[in-house]
């Protein structure tokens, strides 16, 4: 049997690959960034409120926690600033907080300044990321101080940036990830610390965590470069972890070399986080060549989905997650399932079949040829 897809035919798959459930992982610390299901029911425009599918959504971090993954919570893959505002974040923060508690699930959650909506100044974004801190903080789980777009656009220099997270860090309760999220995520971001020099702006980053190093559990990095992740990772204090967000060179780096590794924080375990728990297991018996040998072929699929402009690799997301018949349907918060064409999603779904990643490949097939009859695309 074979399905036509915009560029050409293909053969689905007729059994899922393997990928059981189990305990946390324990060579590496792996967060999986969720995605949020929206409700398609909710009468509702791209630039109205998230409605949200609660249900699908927290069931969708239950399945997460049963491979043994934490969840990074109200991140860029939940559609935070495209979709997603302030008030469906703390929502979200909360409730899968609670869930958390319940399930016995690691979780961390992002707090950022996003209930700003216009111009603001220095004070502002500190007392911004005050509110967001503390309700991540009173949700029980780990902070994630993440990149403020309203920051960037007050700063005016690095010591503006060394002031307002010297002054987070002292008041928060417990040690926070630091996100350093790329503008190739966020063009808003273009510049962060105070320089768009990307190795002027790592010095400036290293400062914060120097001065606080007791408060930085670790740093997330989003730039997607390989090269700048480990010469950074090698510059951290004793005890401050890096967890790469590099959904280009993710297996590399989480393996490591003779210097050390990196620990993971990325959206792309969100579809692929069944394998990726098994890759880890592999890991933590020692087994690297077979870590890599799970996790390798799926890099193609990752950088298919985070392609320029990488930050709409959401809609990917999302589009896998329905195809894996983790929600039912592919709507999404703001509209965002418009943003890739018809295919970019044929072939992710060819990728994403190639490697297992489906638990029914028939659901998966029925459900591409529904999203192809929509388009107009013949048998």
């Amino acid at each position: 049997m074979t399905i036509r897809l915009p560029h050409g035919t293909y053969e689905p798959r007729t059994e899922p690959a393997s990928f059981p459930p189990g305990g946390p992982l324990t060579s590496r610390t792996v967060f999986s960034a969720a995605h949020v299901v929206a409700d398609p029911y909710a009468d509702v425009s791209p630039d109205s409120p998230a409605a949200v599918d609660w249900d699908a959504t927290l069931a969708f971090r239950r399945h997460l926690w049963a491979h043994g993954l934490g969840v990074a919570e109200a991140m860029d893959t939940a559609q935070r600033g495209m979709g997603l505002d302030w008030a469906g974040a703390a929502e979200l923060i909360r409730r899968s907080g609670a869930e958390a508690r319940a399930a016995d699930g690691r979780i961390a959650a992002g707090a950022g300044t996003d209930q700003l909506t216009g111009p603001a100044d220095l004070a502002a974004v500190r007392a911004a990321y005050e509110e967001q801190l503390a309700v991540v903080e009173e949700s029980g789980a780990q902070p994630i101080l993440m990149a403020s777009r309203a920051l960037a656009a007050a700063a005016t220099s690095p010591d503006d940036y060394l002031t307002v997270y010297a002054h987070l860090l002292r008041q928060s309760a417990e040690p926070v990830i630091l996100h350093w999220l790329g503008p190739m995520f966020d063009p808003a971001l273009e510049g962060y610390w105070g320089s768009a020099d990307l190795d002027a702006a790592t010095d400036t980053f290293l400062k914060v965590i120097a001065e606080h190093p007791d408060k930085v559990d670790g740093v997330k990095v989003s730039l997607l470069d390989a090269r700048r992740e480990v010469d950074l990772r090698r510059r951290l204090p004793g005890g401050v972890r890096c967890y790469t967000g590099d959904d280009f060179h993710y297996p590399e780096l989480i393996a490591g070399d003779e210097h050390g590794f990196s620990h993971a924080l990325l959206g792309v375990f969100d579809p692929l986080g069944p394998l990726a728990a098994e890759a880890v297991r592999r890991l933590d018996t020692g087994d690297k060549a077979g870590f890599r040998a799970v996790l390798d072929p799926t890099v193609p699929l990752s950088r298919h989905l985070f392609q320029a402009p990488t930050r709409f690799y959401k809609t990917g997301v999302v589009f896998l997650a329905w195809l894996a018949g983790h929600q039912d349907h592919f709507a999404m918060v703001g509209g965002l399932q418009s943003a890739r064409s018809l295919p970019h999603l044929a072939r992710a779904y060819e990728l994403a079949d190639g490697l297992g990643l489906f638990p029914d490949p028939a659901l998966a097939e029925s459900r591409m040829k529904s999203l192809l009859t929509v388009y107009g695309v013949g048998e």
